[in-house]
């Protein structure tokens, strides 16, 4: 029977690499697939490449690739990743480096563009398109077009297939979706056609319990996360697929856990509706899913049902929306939240006088409610008997300027405020904010290349 085993070997952006270095040496892989995009990510990296042509991808997997390169060469395990972000040529470059250094004769990197439709968006605009907000459809994309400053469609598997169907070893992408990562090497290896639904949901859901990395081996575990071994090497999960089950388990020799509840906990994460779990593959129905622990650290995953694929694809669309500053003061036992209630208020009347000019404001306690927000419990003993808590006073702005005038008022209330208050980490800085504009593209808008160069 064909069966085809894939690890998940990053879960975001600064995440560990030890767990992907164990998992290439000892898991006896087929594939590894990395994640470092999320939604606001690709912002983060259009502003660095605007600062500077060569960053613009996740340079950690650049590192990474470096302690993995040879492994992969050696065993023919192949590396999927969309760390190349907003500048995928700049990461395949990188890449090409390392391979070259280590005389990696023949090895063959694929790449994907054309997910960025930036540039494309003032002209589908001007054929119709509208582009509505999914979060506020009062809101019209005219009003934030000069201050976009990446626009990204969420793409499936098709160009990643492509790529490894050119024998690509490596493939790199910019915002291709966490589990298309996956579903194309399992489509490759099993031989699987686009066509079948359910073997499609399968793949994607294989995908969905690895594409965060860690928080599917024990990682992040609300159910008991005391019972997680040896957390300091934790393993990330892998999935072994065949055309009859998919299975959960994770490297030999390191710490974590695999188990019913690790699995259901990463099942449903981000899943808002069981029955209709949206991707740009397959339309995924969990509802009627099983998940049963089948051995130490192996878990099997059954009754996943596919079908029809949405018409419309995501885009993401980050924008300038202002600027902020962030600011902390921290207060001592006794009376620590009442002083720096108190402190809060000195600040806001301060402010008042200033004719501070918001488009928001928050105040929170860190150790009381910056958390849990408006649900944390705030009672007069627990108030009234805090060891510290850390004042927290954020405001977003149009202007910089607007912004800067809370800056110079935070520092002096160690001598000119409540008594025990402790100034740290420096002035805080103004900072850009970058918002996001959730909305949906036609497919046919989208024109994706995939690219296969040899060393």
């Amino acid at each position: 029977m064909k069966k085809v085993r894939i690890g998940g070997g990053q879960g975001f952006w600064g995440d560990s690499n030890d767990a992907a270095i164990h998992m290439m040496k000892n898991g006896s892989l087929d594939y590894m697939a990395c994640d470092y995009l999320a939604e606001l990510t690709l912002s983060i990296m259009a502003r660095q490449k605007l600062k500077n042509p060569r960053r613009g991808y996740a340079s950690d997997f650049v590192g990474l690739f470096e302690s993995v390169a040879s492994d992969s060469y050696k065993n023919h395990i192949g590396i999927l990743t969309n760390a190349g972000g907003m500048n995928i040529l700049g990461a395949v470059d990188e890449c090409r480096k390392i391979c070259r250094d280590k005389e990696l004769k023949g090895y063959r990197i694929g790449y994907v563009t054309g997910d960025d439709v930036k540039d494309a968006l003032p002209g589908l605009i001007g054929e119709g398109m509208e582009f509505e907000n999914l979060d506020n459809k009062e809101l019209k994309i005219k009003d934030i077009l000069p201050d976009i400053v990446n626009a990204n469609v969420y793409y499936g598997h098709e160009p990643i297939l492509e790529c490894l169907n050119e024998n690509a070893d490596l493939v790199l992408t910019g915002r291709a979706t966490d589990s298309a990562l996956f579903l194309a090497p399992v489509m490759k290896k099993l031989g699987w056609d686009a066509s079948d639904d359910d073997k499609l949901a399968r793949g994607i859901m294989a995908g969905h319990l690895l594409e965060c990395g860690g928080q599917g081996s024990g990682g992040n575990f609300q159910y008991d996360w005391r019972s997680v071994p040896d957390m300091d090497r934790l393993g990330f999960p892998i999935a072994e697929v065949t055309d009859d089950y998919l299975h959960i388990t994770k490297a030999p020799d390191c710490g974590g856990l695999i188990s019913e509840q690790t699995c259901k906990e990463q099942f449903l994460y981000e899943v808002h509706d069981p029955q209709n779990y949206i991707t740009p593959d397959v339309t995924v129905d969990i509802s009627k899913a099983r998940i049963t622990g089948i051995g130490k650290d192996l878990v099997d995953i059954s009754q996943i049902r596919g079908k029809k694929k949405p018409d419309k694809l995501k885009l993401s669309i980050g924008y300038h929306a202002g600027y902020k500053v962030v600011t902390y003061l921290s207060f001592a036992w006794p009376d620590a939240y009442e002083k720096a209630r108190y402190a809060a208020d000195i600040i806001m009347k301060k402010m008042k006088r200033k004719c501070l000019k918001a488009e928001e404001i928050r105040i929170d306690y860190v150790g009381l409610n910056a958390l849990h927000l408006d649900v944390a419990e705030i009672s007069k003993e627990l108030c009234e008997n805090m060891n510290e808590v850390i004042l927290r006073i954020a405001v977003r702005t149009v202007s910089k300027e607007e912004a800067y005038k809370l800056v110079p008022e935070i520092a002096p209330l160690q001598l000119n405020g409540p008594p025990g208050a402790s100034f740290f980490g420096g002035r805080s800085r103004v900072e850009e904010v970058i918002g996001l504009w959730p909305t949906l593209i036609d497919r046919e808008a989208l024109s994706l290349q995939a690219h296969v160069i040899e060393i």
